[in-house]
């Protein structure tokens, strides 16, 4: 009796639902897919336009009531969560709360729900009343919560700032990007506001300007010695100052790649104090003289990082003085390769702009003015109105990690481009480590990567490098892991690093890591594809998934799904893969969705990546996003997640 009056239920409920929509009689495609999202079932208008064609037996682009219906429960009634539902369920028709706390302890491990947690999921998720209002839930109800945003593979604890953020700068991973202003190549490609606009709206916490002196005295933003675009550096202060904080409170570090002359370097001075205002770090911090602040202690600030000659104390004894006019002066080496090295020669560097000239087909005198400059070292002339506003972000020239350790200042900060950090993090890593414990260091892509191209930003992270700096405008795995890892800790851009990138007393080497103490077995469980991408190649969707970890050297590992052919829709792989990861506080995980090709590659469909200690166990979706960043909902993964630490 009980079985037939939840079938009863559910037929009204879901014909009071659709009923009014047939009331002319049949209803179109369109019309079918806004019925379905009335019903609150997510779909894709591409899947749904397949299963309609199927189901139009007369082919009139017309559908009754009755195949509506089949329509519906082919998008809406999965077997995978069928056989989930069926398993819990006394009758197989509803669940009682009793027997949703069960399902949400055992399969969700969520070991501390009662009762009233178990009623409120079904006073969210049940769309029929007389099965809410008896404290049941039925399987429309069940699918609709296991669709929910509760269900995502992300903890929902991540999504928070629940990281110390009391700790000093140095003892954290912050979100950098490199050559900001670009949204393409390096020699030719347009600059514009939209780099930093989207960097800052995605949680970047570092932004690089490289500034030139323009005419009538406005200082410009360029990647000099090419031929991409120009912007105003007030027009580019002006934007970073309207979305700085619109992600994240926490501090906003401008990377000055400064070639103005001294009366220009004042007039960004000017712009940067008239601009941020009290945003604008201007002086040392009183419970800070001698030490890095936190960045809760810097919430809303934004931090100068630039040349910088005399110490914190004397920029406040200057506080409040005139210092227009004033110029100091630095003598630095001009030409490095991408090692940090000086260029041996004059004739280096014609090699390295021939190259460049080769890569687009630019005049060697239109990338160089006109002029190639040879090797030598130059006194850099620093306006003191500039040089005041650098506090804790001193940009100070790498040498070697003996000289850091001797004489580098807490406030100081080195950038040193990839080729020579790699060479340090795989023949000197537990030295890098110890100066990345201290010091806050940047890591830039190397001169060559005209292209905007990116390297693989964890291996500097594997040795506490704080600011690894990206191209943002540029797709692809390099910029996975950095969207994946900056999920954490809230979005805010800055992540705590684990104790033993922090703590002198711990000895960490990635490149010998077998366990850091704690390794973790992760089991995967891949279930299915709920309507994933469709393939550019029409009839074309054989569909596969790959699954690969990222962190130290010894935890790179890759798993791959056999192939599903010809379903995009409902693929059902039921594959189980085992990783054992030594060192998880470093290591992400990504999911990749893939259509099988032939002459020209794997076809990418999607892709989701995340820090391994932010999955959620249990039955949990994976959302996938494009390879330009863009959320792909309702396409998504359905696994099994369990985990167990030594």
């Amino acid at each position: 009796m009980e079985t037939r009056y939840h079938e009863y239920a559910e037929a009204k409920w879901f014909l009071s639902n659709i009923q009014d929509e047939f009331r002319g009689g049949k209803i179109s495609v369109e019309n079918t897919y806004k019925l379905l999202e009335k019903l609150n079932i997510p779909c894709s208008f591409s899947h749904v336009k397949n299963v309609f064609k199927e189901n139009d037996i007369q082919r009139q682009g017309k559908i009754t009531i009755e195949e509506f219906r089949a329509i519906y429960r082919c998008i809406a009634h999965r077997e995978e969560i069928i056989e989930i539902f069926n398993t819990y369920s006394e009758n197989r028709k509803i669940l009682s709360e009793k027997s949703l706390t069960e399902f949400l302890t055992r399969e969700q491990y969520e070991l501390e729900l009662n009762y009233p947690i178990s009623t409120e999921i079904i006073q969210k998720y049940e769309p029929i009343d007389e099965v809410k209002n008896k404290g049941q839930m039925s399987f429309e109800g069940f699918a609709r919560y296991m669709s929910s945003p509760e269900c995502l593979l992300f903890k929902e604890k991540c999504k928070t700032v629940y990281q110390d953020m009391n700790q000093p700068l140095n003892n954290y991973f912050i979100s950098s990007s490199h050559n900001t202003y670009l949204i393409s190549d390096q020699l030719v490609g347009a600059s514009d506001i939209w780099g930093y606009v989207s960097a800052l709206v995605k949680g970047c916490r570092c932004l690089e300007i490289d500034c030139w002196d323009g005419a009538q005295n406005e200082p410009i933003v360029y990647h000099g010695y090419t031929l991409t675009s120009k912007l105003l550096f007030k027009t580019v202060i002006q934007a970073i100052n309207k979305y700085a904080f619109m992600s994240s409170e926490y501090p906003v570090v401008l990377s000055l790649e400064n070639h103005c002359s001294p009366g220009q370097q004042e007039v960004m001075a000017d712009i940067l104090q008239s601009t941020f205002g009290d945003f604008l770090l201007s002086d040392m911090l009183d419970e800070f003289p001698d030490r890095l602040p936190s960045p809760e202690a810097l919430k809303f600030k934004i931090l100068v990082k630039n040349k910088k000659i005399g110490t914190l104390l004397e920029t406040r004894e200057r506080k409040g003085t005139k210092k227009q006019g004033q110029v100091l002066e630095l003598e630095e080496e001009i030409y490095e390769d991408d090692d940090g090295e000086l260029i041996s020669g004059p004739e280096t560097q014609d090699i390295f702009f021939s190259r460049l000239q080769k890569a687009k087909d630019i005049s060697l005198s239109k990338l160089t003015g006109g002029v190639l400059a040879t090797k030598k070292s130059r006194k850099l002339r620093i306006a003191l109105a500039l040089s005041d506003l650098v506090i804790y972000t001193k940009a100070e020239k790498f040498r070697s990690l003996q000289h850091s350790r001797l004489y580098q200042q807490f406030n100081e900060n080195n950038s040193i481009g990839e080729s020579r950090a790699r060479k340090l993090s795989k023949l000197r890593a537990h030295e890098f480590i110890l100066h990345t414990r201290t010091f806050i260091t940047r890591v830039y892509p190397k001169l060559m990567r005209a292209d905007s191209s990116n390297f693989n930003p964890q291996e500097f992270w594997n040795v506490g490098c704080q600011m690894v700096a990206l191209n943002f405008q540029t797709p692809g795995l390099p910029m996975d892991l950095q969207n994946g890892k900056f999920l954490d800790n809230g979005g805010s851009g800055y992540i705590l690093k684990p104790d033993f990138l922090r703590d002198a007393t711990l000895s960490f080497n990635p490149n010998e890591a077998t366990g850091n103490g704690r390794p973790i077995t992760l089991t995967i469980r891949l279930i299915s594809g709920i309507q994933l991408p469709v393939s550019l190649f029409p009839g074309k969707d054989d569909t596969l998934v790959i699954v690969e970890v990222y962190g130290v050297p010894n935890d790179h590992i890759k798993h791959q799904t056999r192939v599903v052919k010809k379903n995009a829709f409902s693929p059902r792989w039921n594959e189980t893969f085992t990783f054992v990861i030594q060192v998880p506080e470093l290591a992400l995980i990504r999911f990749v969705v893939e259509n099988q090709g032939f002459i020209t590659g794997n076809e990418f469909l999607g892709q989701y990546t995340l820090p391994v200690l932010c999955m959620n166990k249990g039955y949990r979706r994976v959302p996938l996003f494009s390879k330009a960043g863009a959320n792909l909902e309702p396409s998504s993964l359905f696994i099994y997640v369990w985990y167990i630490r030594e």
